[in-house]
Order: structure tokens, then sequence, then C-alpha cells
């Protein structure tokens, strides 16, 4: 299957006057089949680009929500080809699909293995929060044998050099952190993210994609008038986690990703 490249799908948003909107959930919560009816809605509903998360056991930045909707993945024997198959799936609606995972998952499966299958699935790339660029040799390889992009995370505590190395070895866009600490819906966004966002446009004309802590439209605006892209998960998995049904839950997920498109589209 041939990949829509997320980069490319931001900055066409970026030519069109308005950010991007990036939407997560973890493969295989509620389950399978659930989440892929939900990440199909999200992109009916306004979504330019999926992450798809791989589930995993220690997930050092995530904070409860996200943690409890991997827990109930990984207890329905979600597997990293039950994630590529979700790529597959989602691809098929022609968003731009990445895989957010930690790095040991990768490695297990072998970096190589899992770039070739990715690319099948019609996955644009990863991202890679637990990966540092100095690190990422193998991954830099496979991803240029196989087409890939990178997306590695830069915060506000990144030096100016950090950011310049990061932005250097990415390829797609450059994931910002707009705070310190572990993931989670907030009642209000950062204010260091916009510098942050000048930092990085300062090292590279790739876009820059602002995530945690998004979770509503007005919110989606403030940050889509510095970012050329909104990242949201928790405010998604939130609605899974509180619906009463799969079919409820992609409803859910479709009445948030609405609300959100139109805030990365506000003047």
């Amino acid at each position: 299957m041939t990949a829509a490249a997320s980069g490319a799908i931001v900055d066409r948003a970026r030519a069109d006057g308005r950010a991007a909107l990036v939407g997560y959930l973890p493969a295989g919560f509620p389950s399978y089949e659930g989440c892929v009816s939900a990440l199909t809605a999200m992109v009916e509903a306004g979504v330019d680009v999926v992450e798809v998360g791989l589930p995993y056991s220690d997930p050092v930045i995530d904070g409860p929500t996200i943690q409890a909707a991997a827990d109930i993945a990984l207890r329905g024997g979600t597997r990293t080809t039950d994630v590529l198959r979700t790529v597959e799936a989602v691809a098929a609606t022609g968003a731009g699909v990445v895989v957010m995972t930690y790095w040991n998952p990768v490695l297990r499966y072998g970096v190589d293995a899992f770039a070739r299958d990715l690319a099948a699935a019609g996955g644009a790339g990863l991202i890679t929060p637990d990966l540092i660029p100095d690190e990422a040799g193998d991954w830099i390889a496979a991803s240029d044998a196989h087409g890939l992009e990178r997306v590695f995370l830069v915060a506000p505590s990144s030096s100016q050099a950090r950011v310049e190395q990061t932005a250097a070895a990415a390829r797609g866009w450059i994931y910002a952190a707009s705070t310190m600490g572990v993931t989670g819906a907030r009642e209000q966004t950062s204010s260091v993210a916009p510098a942050l966002v000048e930092r990085v446009r300062a090292a590279t004309s790739m876009p820059v994609c602002v995530g945690l802590g998004v979770s509503n439209g007005d919110q989606a605006a403030e940050v889509a008038s510095y970012a050329d892209g909104v990242v949201v998960g928790s405010a998604f998995v939130r609605r899974v986690l509180d619906a009463t049904d799969e079919r409820s839950a992609a409803n859910a997920v479709a009445a948030l990703a609405a609300d959100l498109a139109a805030g990365v589209r506000r003047t």
C-alpha cells in the first residue's frame, strides 16, 4: 500500500491557511475493531493525520488516561502485528498514519523488519518519544531504506543545539511537546509552547506540530494560531473510556474531532 506522507499532509493544511489536526488512539483499544471504527470516524470528522499507538507495558511519558487504554489493549491480546493491521485499515481512508511507539518493541520486532512491514501496511513513519537522534542510527538507516518519516520530539527544556540536532535527523515533521511531564488533557494550553515552536522554526522548514494537553476546539484554535499542527491524544482516549459501547465510542470521538477540526480552521 502506498503511504500518505503525514508531513506532506501537514504542509497542505499549512498552504490552506490552517493547522493540521493529528489524532491518537492506541491500537486494540477498546478492541481491534473498535479502534479501527473510532479512528475511521475521527478521519471522517476532520482528523488529517492519525497516530496509532503501540500499546506498551512501561509507558514512561504517558499519563493515567493513556496508560489505562494501553492496559485494556494489552489485556485484549494486542500485539505488534495487530498494530500493523490497524495501520493498514486506517491508511485505506487516505489519512496519513504514523505509529507512536516506544523503542523497545521495535527492537524486539527487528528495526529493519518493522520498517519494512510498516511501509507495506501504508504507514508513513514513526513517532519515537524515547529515542533521541544520537541513538537512532539503526532507525535512520531503516527509515531511509523504506521511505519512512522520522518524527522526533523536542521539549521546552531542549537546548537550541538539541533542537537543531533533532531537526537535522527528523523527516516529515517535528513533534513539540508543549509541557514537561506526562501526557494528559489540561484546562489551559502551554504558555511556553509558542517560544519552542519559534526555536524549532529557526532550525528547520519542516512543519512543527504541538501536542500534550489539547482537549477542545478553543484550545485547538489557540495552538493552531502558532503551530502547523495540533496533536490530540488523551481527550480522544477519554471519550472512548467513558463510552458505554463501541458504537457510542466512535460517535463520541467523531463529535470531538469535529469540534477540534473547526478549531484548527478558525482565522
